[in-house]
């Protein structure tokens, strides 16, 4: 027999299945674990010095803004 809580639970897993929607299981970082936030600042470190050395992408978000400027005056 089930608990009134299992089965609210389950009306609303069905009224989101009947509007079109799927349950779907996702796997994120522990950030409670040893170690989680020593690799946030490794991998942080690893993206600043591309981006550092990437100058190509200002000038091409700085063009695309002036386009968007442009167009807005319009």
């Amino acid at each position: 027999m089930r608990t009134p809580l299992t089965q609210r639970v389950q009306k609303h897993r069905d009224a989101m299945r009947a509007s079109g929607l799927r349950p779907v299981q996702i796997w994120l970082p522990d950030t409670r674990s040893p170690g989680f936030l020593e690799e946030c600042r490794r991998q942080a470190r690893i993206v600043a010095a591309a981006d550092a050395m990437d100058t190509d992408t200002d000038a091409f978000i700085d063009a695309a803004l002036a386009d968007l400027g442009d167009e807005a005056d319009a």
